[in-house]
């Protein structure tokens, strides 16, 4: 039969025992307890009845430890630290993922959607790339990519629609109040023009008017689609974006659709991750939440 430990003193006292010696005085401690100050004297007094030796030299206005006291915290400091250390041990690691995406998808999907994920998830951390720039699935360690365009994306990936690419205009209602439909007249002069990198305005403009339109007079240009949607709820004129990134804006009232035309460029947005994953079972975890969360 194995043996078992020496008796202990309760661990209840040594707990509070850690705590008085990190602080000198009662009332601090029982602040971080949440007990009283009594209670705590009592644990003190009840731990040196039980080791028989003086923990504290009580002062007018605080403790100080006695000789007994000093040696005794070192080690027991280091006896919670280890029990500490063995109980962290038991939890299961996170597990990192670095997901590469648009500045525009990060901002306007993703990251409002991130505490639906994190409950989902809580074991996976996920980092998160915003960069135009083409991330690396090697060099820059990414598990998974919101790519813009069309299949295939290279050897050795699987790729996965997200979502379809429809561009659609919209501005603040308000506005569209103050200067009248875009569509009516020459009323399109009186907006300006919110471009985004990918400048669509031209082919939108040609499928909105098949007779040619008086071209708009002001043109406010931003290296982001982001930015063009933040300047047209904002009231400064007329963007263009994926209907995917405003329809939330739309439904809440933030911004309108001054035309119905739908324009489709032929690139969508797709899912993309190398066919031999690092972390297969969180990367599907990963992707299929942000499929179900598409749809």
């Amino acid at each position: 039969m194995a043996e078992g430990f020496p008796r202990l003193p309760p661990l209840n006292g040594l707990r509070v025992f850690e705590v008085v010696t990190r602080h000198l005085n009662f009332r601090l401690a029982a602040e971080e307890l949440g007990v009283t100050q009594g209670a705590v004297a009592q644990q003190i007094r009840g731990l040196e009845t039980e080791l028989g030796l003086k923990l504290f030299e009580r002062q007018p206005r605080t403790l100080a430890l006695t000789e007994a006291g000093r040696s005794y915290t070192a080690n027991i400091r280091r006896a919670f630290e280890l029990i500490a250390e063995a109980t962290d041990a038991l939890k299961p690691e996170p597990r990192h993922l670095t997901i590469s995406v648009t500045p525009t998808f990060a901002s306007r999907w993703l990251i409002p959607r991130l505490p639906d994920f994190t409950a989902a998830h809580p074991d996976i951390d996920l980092r998160i790339v915003a960069s135009d720039r083409l991330s690396s699935f090697q060099t820059d360690a990414v598990d998974i990519a919101v790519r813009y365009g069309r299949p295939p994306f290279g050897p050795g990936l699987n790729a996965e629609l997200l979502f379809e690419q429809v561009i659609v205009s919209v501005a603040s209602p308000l506005l569209l109040e103050k200067l009248g439909p875009p569509d009516e007249s020459d009323n399109l002069t009186r907006y300006a023009l919110l471009h985004d990198a990918h400048n669509f305005w031209p082919q939108f403009l040609e499928r909105a008017y098949p007779n040619g339109a008086s071209a708009a007079t002001k043109n406010i240009r931003f290296n982001q689609t982001s930015l063009a949607i933040e300047a047209a709820i904002a009231g400064q004129g007329l963007a263009l974006a994926s209907l995917f990134f405003v329809q939330e804006d739309i439904a809440a009232g933030r911004l309108a659709r001054p035309f119905m035309t739908e324009l489709r460029v032929g690139s969508d947005f797709y899912l993309v991750s190398p066919r031999k994953r690092r972390y297969p079972e969180p990367i599907a975890d990963v992707w299929n939440w942000l499929l179900k969360s598409a749809r």
